[in-house]
């Protein structure tokens, strides 16, 4: 049986854009960079060496300063050595949505014990640019029918890895959640979808209470592991 960290390298090989994107946007694949798959694949390899089902949650796309540049989601260069000991070349510049997850993941009990249970993935794997600015999936024009093909093939290929399937989660309780609740209903991947306030609108809007969400993620993680 392949371990996770092999299907999940596997799959991060072959993504491909979806279809008719309109002109204006460009695609960011960190995968298809050398470097950056193979930091990837370091920390793959040493969070994900096994066959054990996990959890995943949906963030929404890679942004320019987290997964675009290490390939791991939230994970920007300075917490990918500082939280999971993955030394990188990347240029150190901080991340804010990196720096609530990876604080949630200590709070949780650390790298180890969070990433033996969960998985991050997004409901677009590749990243989105308009005029060199990050743009999320949901915000290109007609985005629900041009994406639905390419999300739900998406969320197929990683079933297989091992995903439980009785809960997901979703990394934002606006636009990700209401697509993510379209898809599931009409194709039934999941029992319950769970929303989770967006880490980058808690950094920005409601960082007093930082505490607060960084609880409601790990309350959330709790009660529902089977």
């Amino acid at each position: 049986m392949k371990t996770y960290s092999t299907l999940i390298l596997d799959y991060y090989k072959q993504l491909n854009a979806p279809g008719n994107l309109p002109p204006e946007v460009s695609v960011m694949n960190p995968y298809a960079n050398s470097n950056t798959f193979d930091i990837a694949a370091k920390f793959y390899t040493k969070y994900y060496n096994d066959t054990e089902k996990r959890y995943i949650c949906f963030g929404i796309n890679p942004g320019r300063f987290g997964a675009g540049v290490t390939g791991v989601p939230f994970t920007d260069p300075v917490l990918l050595e500082t939280s999971c000991g993955i030394q990188n070349d990347f240029e150190k510049k901080a991340e804010l949505s990196s720096r609530f997850i990876h604080e949630m993941i200590s709070a949780y009990g650390g790298p180890l014990a969070f990433f033996s249970k969960y998985y991050i993935s997004a409901v677009s794997p590749l990243g989105y640019l308009k005029d060199g600015i990050n743009l999320n999936y949901y915000d290109i024009k007609g985005f629900k029918p041009m994406f639905e093909e390419y999300v739900v093939e998406q969320i197929e290929k990683q079933l297989q890895f091992g995903i439980d399937r009785q809960v997901a989660y979703s990394i934002g309780k606006g636009q990700n959640i209401k697509y993510l609740n379209h898809i599931n209903n009409k194709y039934g991947f999941f029992d319950r979808i769970i929303p989770l306030s967006h880490p980058r609108w808690v950094m920005q809007y409601r960082l007093k209470r930082k505490q607060e969400f960084i609880e409601e993620y790990v309350d959330a993680f709790a009660s529902n592991e089977g």
